[in-house]
């Protein structure tokens, strides 16, 4: 279920270079660490007032923002939200990304875009954790959780399917 309804209709809209296992396991594994795949506002605050939205949690200031406007990504991303019908500006990515599971995964894997340097290989658990706390930034990061989730990753992508 990860895989086929919050996923791949988001990398689908991505060029194809962008779609690896590497990348796969490690959209999931973040997802898993940030919401569990359950939760689309961050804990603890009313949806309306949620500063993070998304199964990967994206704050309008941070990483929608730096999606948008990282030379890197900010063409793919303007497109993504032209296929999408959304406009392509903070404001409205943001409220729509709660919601458009295709846009968070699409802007997921744009922001591990802009981390300079390659996705660990499968497996490298702690690599994996550097790249993502390079690319999210978060405010509390729970190491502790990270190998479990990380390996739950790998099995979700290698079966296809969750």
């Amino acid at each position: 279920m990860i895989l086929e309804h919050f996923m791949l209709p988001g990398l689908r809209l991505l060029p194809a270079k962008m779609d690896s296992p590497e990348a796969r396991i490690l959209l999931v594994a973040i997802g898993l660490q940030e919401s569990r795949f359950q939760h689309r506002f961050q804990l603890g605050f009313e949806p309306e007032d949620a500063p993070a939205r998304s199964f990967w949690q994206f704050e309008r200031g941070g990483g929608v923002r730096g999606v948008l406007q990282h030379h890197t990504t900010h063409k793919v991303a303007h497109r993504v939200c032209d296929v999408l019908r959304i406009p392509a500006d903070e404001d409205a990515c943001y409220d729509a990304i709660a919601f458009n599971d295709a846009l968070a995964a699409a802007f997921a894997r744009l922001l591990l875009w802009t981390v300079p340097k390659p996705i660990p290989i499968v497996g490298k658990i702690s690599e994996a954790w550097d790249y993502y706390v390079e690319g999210w930034r978060p405010g509390k990061p729970h190491r502790e959780s990270w190998a479990d989730l990380y390996r739950q990753a790998i099995s979700i992508v290698e079966r296809g399917a969750a």
